[in-house]
């Protein structure tokens, strides 16, 4: 069988086959706790529930027009003037099949064979692979730790080339959860402007955030910037909605028919039933997002002082998502049975083996220091996933 060339660009999502085995091992009766995930633990509100059922029951269960129905643009373009003071028309919206299929759509809307697309690491693992199937090139920019993983507009100027079209900024962050202030915003958009880069900023974690921060979002300092940017965001992670399907596109409305019309091409419309509860999830939802975000703060606190108390291990505080996104490699070069820890697949293939705990190595986000624990799980499974974790590293020599 021939492949196309375009599929052997990519490879798979590790972030789904660590979950996908944690899964299959506690299917065939292991003791597994993952911190694989990357969705809420939360059961979907009642609220957006009850929405989704009513929506059945009144038979919405049809196509709707490919971009999404005009009562959830209207939601949409409500949410960003009440949460993020900007103002869009609807037809400068387009909804899909959640937040990365409006990424996949627009890459391959403006990118291809010659581009260069800017991406800070440590990155969303997908974002590399959907800028090479759609042609382009990703150039990966390296931050620091000690610089909260954030980027600066001196790596941009000098990773900008002829061929370079665009910067991807995910505030706050996953993996890292690392959320850049209004003052970095503004010196980023202006770099930006300056090199001709068009913005895509992808703000799905935009109400996680955690100790007062003030999320801003990078298309609101201006109407200059917001006219130069695209804005990803969806249901999924802030009402816990992973499972229906909804993301969103705001931006330029050339940008958004022509994504519309590859949609149209594709997938068509995104399901009837998610998006009226959708509806209600924009509307009518805050309190639950507030009690969920109060509790993946109070997960956030006791992982990372578990990590912090293991001997050589650091961890950078992060201000949203719901990750951790610790620096294990004081562990690499040592052994168990005669098995070489170098890097981070094998210590997270050894944690898996020997301490039945599930992580994602860093590797898959551009950071082979690192791997990646989500709190999207209960404090005693925090714990009890982290004593583990100290346990099976004192075994290696």
């Amino acid at each position: 069988m021939k492949f196309s060339e375009r599929i052997q660009r990519i490879q798979p999502s590790m972030t789904l086959a660590v979950d996908a085995k944690a899964k299959e091992l506690r299917a065939n009766g292991e003791d597994i706790i993952s911190f694989g995930a990357g969705e809420p633990d939360f059961d979907t509100p009642e609220k957006i529930k009850q929405a989704g059922i009513t929506a059945i029951e009144k038979n919405i269960t049809h196509y709707t027009p490919v971009g999404g129905i005009d009562a959830l643009k209207l939601a949409i373009v409500n949410k960003f003037q009440r949460d993020n003071n900007l103002s869009y028309k609807k037809n400068q919206i387009l909804v899909s099949c959640g937040a990365k299929h409006s990424l996949f759509n627009l890459a391959q809307v403006l990118w291809e064979k010659g581009d260069e697309i800017i991406v800070p690491a440590p990155y969303w693992v997908s974002y590399p692979d959907i800028i090479r199937f759609a042609g382009a090139k990703p150039v990966i920019i390296d931050t620091l730790s000690s610089n909260e993983f954030k980027i600066t507009p001196n790596q941009i100027n000098a990773a900008v080339t002829p061929n370079s079209r665009a910067i991807i900024i995910n505030s706050p962050s996953n993996p890292t959860g690392s959320a850049y202030n209004k003052e970095e915003m503004e010196k980023i958009a202006e770099c930006a402007l300056r090199n001709k880069l068009l913005i895509v900023s992808d703000e799905i974690y935009e109400k996680v955030i955690f100790d007062g921060f003030k999320q801003h979002s990078i298309c609101s300092i201006s109407k200059e910037i917001q006219d130069n940017s695209i804005l990803i965001n969806g249901v999924s992670k802030s009402y816990a909605m992973t499972g229906w399907r909804i993301g969103y596109l705001a931006g330029n409305e050339e940008i958004i028919k022509q994504t519309a019309k590859l949609q149209g091409q594709s997938t068509s419309n995104p399901t009837s039933i998610s998006q009226m509860a959708s509806i209600t999830a924009l509307n009518d939802t805050e309190a639950d997002v507030k009690q969920m975000v109060e509790e993946f703060q109070k997960r956030r606190d006791i992982l990372l002082s578990c990590l912090l108390k293991i001997p050589y291990v650091e961890c950078y505080k992060p201000a949203g998502s719901f990750y951790t996104f610790p620096d294990f490699s004081f562990f690499y070069g040592k052994s168990f049975k005669g098995k070489k820890i170098e890097g981070s697949v094998q210590l997270a293939n050894f944690l898996l083996e020997e301490g039945k705990v599930a992580l994602v190595p860093g590797i898959a986000f551009g950071a082979d220091k690192n791997l990646r624990l989500s709190f999207a799980s209960s404090i005693g499974t925090i714990k009890q996933g982290v004593d583990r974790i100290t346990k099976a590293l004192r075994l290696l020599e």
